[in-house]
């Protein structure tokens, strides 16, 4: 191994420097799990690892997910919009859809399970703390302005360092 790559699968191993616990809304109440972030030289290597999702055992009806970090801080909202707290996309640069900071890669549903990792230098750790991440009913469709017509928000999380060991 050359002394510019890194063992992400041995990092993914250690305590995260950042995490976010991640819930579903009131109607997906069991959606449950965490993104876990962690500042490397080479960018922000992110997993996540989240359970209960929609799932539909018709072969052509898997899920896939939108998956962003949102401008944000708070998990809340109203009837129409539980996560409306959580704002619009991470965007700092106001770049065009699909070049904001908090667009990430789809999730791809596993009978209602997601475990997704890679590796971001769209941000640093510590411009995304205090920042909300959601998951999305649809896959983002990385054209759409300016959200990617990702549809309805299914679940939310804080991102919060971790002072002691995070989840």
């Amino acid at each position: 191994m050359n002394r510019n790559s890194f063992n992400y699968g041995a990092i993914l191993m250690t305590p995260p420097h950042a995490s976010a616990e991640i819930k579903g809304s009131t109607d997906y109440p069991d959606i449950r799990g965490f993104m876990r972030l962690y500042q490397t030289r080479n960018g922000v290597l992110i997993s996540t690892d989240i359970k209960g999702l929609p799932y539909y055992p018709d072969s052509c009806k898997h899920r896939i997910y939108g998956y962003h970090i949102h401008d944000g801080n708070k998990c809340e909202g109203d009837m129409q919009d539980p996560f409306s707290h959580a704002m619009s996309h991470y965007n700092p640069n106001n770049c065009i859809h699909p070049f904001h900071a908090g667009d990430m890669p789809p999730l791809f549903g596993n009978q209602g399970h997601v475990f997704s990792a890679f590796l971001t230098d769209r941000f640093s750790l510590s411009d995304v703390i205090g920042k909300t991440v959601i998951i999305h009913g649809n896959p983002d469709d990385f054209t759409t302005q300016p959200a990617g017509n990702a549809g309805k928000k299914l679940a939310c999380g804080v991102i919060k360092a971790c002072r002691n060991l995070c989840k």
